[in-house]
């Protein structure tokens, strides 16, 4: 089978070059670029040479780029490859998704594929297209690799540990998440630029559009692993959003830029940015009362970096994801149990933890203080920039075996966005 070959589309995202951070043996090592002239280009050039000529295990990378306007409109036209990788501006992503799915392409896109609940008819008819024509289509979801999220799916469908889903309350909800985010960040060992577009909500979309795709993505897929959600699964309870400030110094920082872009407007006053970013939402899935609060800061705390935090409420216990100082900045585990269902919960944690350290090794149980420590090796936690290696090696391994993405797929995906964009269309 003759190898895929990569088209790169207007990576305005770093998340773009991470796709590439390996070789893969089924692509081929010409990969062909579509982007304006600008910074963006610039910063996505950069890292692929870094990639190129690191000293351990370099890429071998060789890009034609084809810079200038329309870029989306000419990789459609051109079509020198068979696969498309999309990390453009959010509010523009859903149009370069559609002229590759129009020209036969599989899609990897960065996430999120939509900011605005009217993009919904839109994206189905994408995803109605890539589908009759057999393509795989898909978001990056990174965190779908991750150690700790894989083994709470697994412990939350032991009904001898965590018993059954309570529905909970908006007060105290049956699952609730919290996820902070830094501006200004280490990626790949280096000081991470943002693009000045970032702080404009209207092209980037808030943090329930940004950041809540992987939290939804998260309680989705454990609450109900094999069902195909839908509106009519959902009931919106609550919606918040706030800003986080910053000033000029911050601004040129993070970005380079040396003064505000008109197109932020009336977000800046005084000389300060109220980037309206946060979100706080409450909303029911078949039920099931959630909880989300995702939150971006200025700068990552010594020694640490971005945190996400869970609380799952079941019949039998608690599981807990706990990240912060106290955990060593690493997401930890934990099953809470639940009144006079300690030893019971404590004999089946010690069978299924054993029977899983046989396909994940190192994998162990520690008691402390009435609960129990699900003890992760660090060779399990394989980090962000592997799990972009991970799920693109998935999906190029699904376009080799013919895997088109599935029905139910593309009702999560559309049911995800639905939700998603809760708070954009609440403000309108």
């Amino acid at each position: 089978m003759a190898k895929l070959g990569l088209i790169v589309v207007d990576p305005g995202h770093f998340h773009a070059a991470l796709a590439q951070k390996e070789m893969y043996p089924n692509v081929a090592e010409t990969v062909h670029v579509y982007a304006p002239v600008g910074r963006d280009l610039v910063d996505y050039l950069t890292r692929i040479a870094r990639f190129n000529t690191r000293a351990e295990a370099p890429t071998t990378w060789q890009l034609e780029i084809h810079a200038g306007p329309f870029p989306a409109w000419r990789m459609a036209r051109e079509k020198p490859g068979n696969v498309a990788i999309i990390a453009n501006r959010n509010n523009e992503k859903l149009g370069a998704i559609a002229a590759a799915v129009d020209s036969d392409l599989h899609v990897l896109a960065d996430k999120p594929m939509i900011v605005a609940r009217d993009q919904l008819p839109a994206l189905a008819w994408v995803l109605d297209r890539a589908a009759a024509k057999g393509l795989v289509i898909q978001d990056m979801m990174g965190g779908r690799q991750e150690i700790t999220r894989s083994l709470t799916r697994l412990l939350h469908a032991d009904p001898e540990i965590f018993g059954e889903q309570i529905a909970g309350t908006a007060a105290e909800p049956g699952v609730a998440m919290t996820s902070l985010h830094h501006l200004m960040k280490m990626v790949a060992g280096l000081p991470n630029p943002r693009p000045p577009w970032y702080f404009d909500v209207r092209q980037q979309g808030d943090a329930l559009a940004d950041i809540g795709t992987h939290l939804v993505d998260r309680v989705h897929g454990t609450l109900f692993p094999d069902a195909a959600l839908g509106e009519r699964d959902f009931t919106v309870d609550a919606v918040r959003r706030w800003s986080t400030m910053l000033d000029l110094a911050q601004f040129r920082h993070v970005t380079g830029e040396m003064d505000w872009p008109d197109y932020l407007g009336d977000a800046v006053s005084g000389g300060t940015l109220a980037y309206h970013c946060n979100a706080h939402l409450d909303y029911r899935v078949r039920g099931v009362h959630v909880g989300l609060d995702m939150v971006w800061e200025w700068l990552e705390p010594p020694g640490g970096g971005d945190t996400h935090t869970e609380t799952w409420r079941g019949t039998r216990a608690r599981i807990e994801l706990r990240h912060g100082p106290d955990e060593g900045w690493k997401g930890q585990l934990y099953i809470v149990p639940g009144r006079n269902a300690g030893a019971d919960i404590g004999r089946a944690l010690e069978r299924r933890i054993a029977a899983l350290a046989e396909s994940h090794p190192g994998l162990g149980l520690e008691r402390c203080e009435g609960e129990w420590k699900i003890v992760i090796p660090d060779a399990l936690r394989i980090g962000h920039d592997a799990h972009f290696r991970e799920l693109t090696k998935g999906f190029l391994a699904r376009i080799e075996r013919h895997e088109a993405t599935t029905d139910t797929e593309r009702q999560n995906l559309l049911a995800k966005y639905y939700v998603t964009t809760a708070a954009e269309a609440a403000s309108a």
